[in-house]
């Protein structure tokens, strides 16, 4: 199997994709009495299936200014100018932008879990538009990657969600997506609960990029997509390689943060 077969949906999903694109409004609109879009939330009928419902809308807490400039952390109070966290000021991240759409708990989480093992591509649509908000203005040569995931944990999933999550970023942000520029060389173990030096240890020299990707990289804009932001090792370890291969820009964009 390919890495591209890997990475995307399964042929199945694929081929209805590529048959709703192609069939005429009348086909497409008795596809949706049959079918009705539902909320990736709750799976309430509703308009769009790449929105929620109002009762699910409640539950989930969106990210917005005022924040880190660099990472987005949250603040409190309005704070003047381009402010900085105070983990941003005592040491500065090797990425350019870090924005997360949504704090992670509760719905956003079951979300999460919905698309990392039920191939949800509804709620990848979904989490690609209120991720592309944070991005209004993008850089005109930004390349779209998704964090990549060793090759164990891909061959026992099947495929990458942040690979689900970046390509309808991609389209909605109208720049290319590269879903394998970045390889992660060995398995890391779970992050959660190690302190910054250890999760820094944890992820060091676990990614890599061959010279034919290098050229895709030097002098550009790249941004990294992830389904969630947790402890940031993993997403400031692919912003370093990017940058000693010469990237000019790193961005980390992720569905959900963990507060």
């Amino acid at each position: 199997m390919s890495d591209m077969h890997r990475l995307l949906p399964c042929r199945a999903g694929r081929d209805k994709m590529r048959v709703m694109t192609i069939w005429p409004a009348p086909l497409r609109y008795a596809v949706d009495f049959a079918l009705p879009p539902r909320c990736p939330g709750c799976g309430c009928v509703q308009a769009s299936a790449d929105a929620f419902c109002q009762s699910c809308w409640a539950q989930i807490v969106f990210l917005a200014a005022p924040w880190c400039s660099l990472c987005g952390l949250p603040f409190e109070h309005e704070v003047p100018g381009e402010p900085l966290c105070g983990a941003c000021l005592a040491d500065p991240p090797r990425y350019d932008l870090l924005r997360s759409a949504v704090s992670y708990g509760g719905l956003s989480a079951d979300l999460v879990l919905k698309l990392k093992y039920s191939r949800g591509l509804g709620a990848a649509r979904m989490m690609a538009g209120h991720m592309a908000r944070l991005l209004p203005d993008p850089p005109k040569d930004l390349l779209v990657t998704p964090v990549p995931l060793h090759w164990t944990r891909l061959f026992a999933r099947t495929y990458n969600q942040s690979v689900l999550i970046g390509a309808a970023l991609a389209r909605r942000l109208d720049r290319p997506f590269h879903p394998a520029l970045l390889r992660r060389t060995r398995r890391t173990p779970p992050l959660r609960g190690l302190g910054a030096k250890a999760r820094a240890r944890a992820v060091q020299g676990a990614f890599a990029l061959s010279e034919r990707q290098r050229e895709r990289v030097e002098g550009r804009a790249l941004l990294l997509v992830d389904d969630v932001h947790t402890s940031g090792a993993t997403s400031a370890a692919c912003a370093a390689l990017l940058k000693r291969r010469g990237a000019r820009w790193v961005g980390v964009v992720a569905w959900a943060r963990v507060l």
